[in-house]
C-alpha cells in the first residue's frame, strides 16, 4: 500500500468515525417515528397531515439554526397548485468561499393520504419517503456541525411529489441551474437494497461522474454505491432531481428500493417497523462522508446533457 492511499484510507476512516458521533441511530428513529407517524394522516398535498410535517420540519431547521433560502421569510418556499396553497421546505447551510456555486440535499415529504374505511387507513409512507426526509434533516444537522462546506448547502423538503412533481418543479424554476453543482435526491433508503446492507444505487449512473466521484470517497469502507439496477423503471425521470437534471445540473436520486419487488412500495404497510434502521442510519453516514470532495470545492461533477 504506498503511503498518500494509506493516509486517503485512513482519512476515510477517522471520517466514518466522526459521522458515527454526529448521526445517531436515535435520531434517526425520531425524525423517522414522528414523520411517519399516525397524526401525519399520510402527508396528502393540501391535507392537514402534511401541514403538520411542514411544521416539524421547520422545528427541525430552525433547532439546527439554519438561515432561510434567499429571500424568504421564513423556511416554507409557498405556491398554489391547482389554486390551492402548498409548500416546500427549504433551508441553507452558506459556504464559506464559494457562496454562490450550491450542493442540494433533497427528499419529498408528500405521501398518499388516507382510505375512507379500515382497520389500518393511514399510508403512512415511512420509506416513502419519511425515510429520505429524515436523511436530508440528519445531514444538515450534520454539515452544520461539521461546519467546513466551501459551497453553500441547500437542504429541500419537496411537496407534490406523488401527484406531479409540483414542488421540485416550482423550486426549479427559481434557482440558476448554472450555480447548482450537485443534487442529491434521497428516495426510499430504509430498505435494504438488492446488494443487501450497506449498499444503495444512483439514477442515473451513466448520465455523469456523480457516482464515480461518491465511490472514490468511500473507497476503503465496506459501503458501496452502484448504478441503478432497474434501467427498464426509468427511475431518473420519475423523482425530484429529474427537473434539475433536464437543465444540465448532475442531480441523481439516491435509493435502495428493490422496484421489482418492494412488498410496502405504496401500500397501508409502509410503517416504521418494516424498516431496517440499522442500515438506514449507515446509508446515511455514507451519503455524508461520499459527498465530502463535492460539498468542500475539491470535486465538480461533469454536467448531463440537457433534455
Amino acid at each position: 500500500m504506498n503511503k498518500s492511499f494509506f493516509i486517503f484510507l485512513l482519512s476515510v476512516q477517522i471520517g466514518f468515525s466522526q459521522q458515527k458521533w454526529t448521526i445517531d441511530k436515535s435520531e434517526v428513529v425520531r425524525i423517522e417515528t414522528e414523520l411517519a407517524s399516525d397524526k401525519m394522516q399520510g402527508r396528502a398535498i393540501f391535507s392537514t397531515g402534511i401541514g403538520l410535517a411542514s411544521e416539524f420540519i421547520e422545528k427541525e431547521f430552525q433547532k439546527i439554526g439554519l438561515p432561510f433560502y434567499g429571500d424568504l421569510k421564513s423556511y416554507r418556499q409557498e405556491f398554489k397548485v391547482q389554486g390551492q396553497n402548498a409548500n416546500n421546505v427549504i433551508a441553507i447551510l452558506p459556504g464559506k468561499s464559494k457562496p454562490n456555486e450550491y450542493v442540494v440535499f433533497s427528499a419529498h415529504y408528500d405521501h398518499l393520504d388516507m382510505e375512507s374505511s379500515g382497520e389500518d387507513k393511514i399510508y403512512n409512507g415511512a420509506n416513502d419517503d419519511a425515510s429520505g426526509v429524515t436523511a436530508v434533516i440528519t445531514l444538515a444537522n450534520y454539515f452544520k456541525e461539521l461546519n467546513q462546506n466551501e459551497r453553500t448547502l441547500i437542504f429541500v423538503l419537496f411537496t407534490g411529489e406523488e401527484v406531479g412533481g409540483f414542488g421540485s418543479k416550482y423550486f426549479s424554476l427559481g434557482i440558476n441551474p448554472d450555480n447548482v453543482v450537485a443534487m442529491f435526491n434521497i428516495e426510499m433508503i430504509g430498505t435494504e437494497s438488492k446488494w443487501g446492507k450497506n449498499s444503495a444505487y444512483i439514477t442515473g449512473f451513466e448520465k455523469s461522474d456523480f457516482g464515480t466521484i461518491l465511490q472514490k470517497n468511500l473507497k476503503g469502507s465496506n459501503f458501496s454505491f452502484n448504478p441503478d439496477p432497474y434501467p427498464a423503471e426509468q427511475l431518473f425521470y420519475r423523482s425530484d432531481n429529474a427537473r434539475l437534471a433536464a437543465q444540465g445540473v448532475p442531480a441523481h436520486t439516491i435509493s435502495t428500493s428493490k422496484m421489482d419487488s418492494e412488498p410496502n412500495y405504496h401500500r397501508l404497510s409502509d410503517e416504521v417497523e418494516t424498516l431496517d434502521l440499522d442500515n438506514m442510519t449507515e446509508i446515511i453516514k455514507s451519503i455524508a462522508i461520499s459527498s465530502q470532495t463535492i460539498i468542500n470545492g475539491q470535486d465538480t461533477p461533469q454536467r448531463i446533457t440537457k433534455r
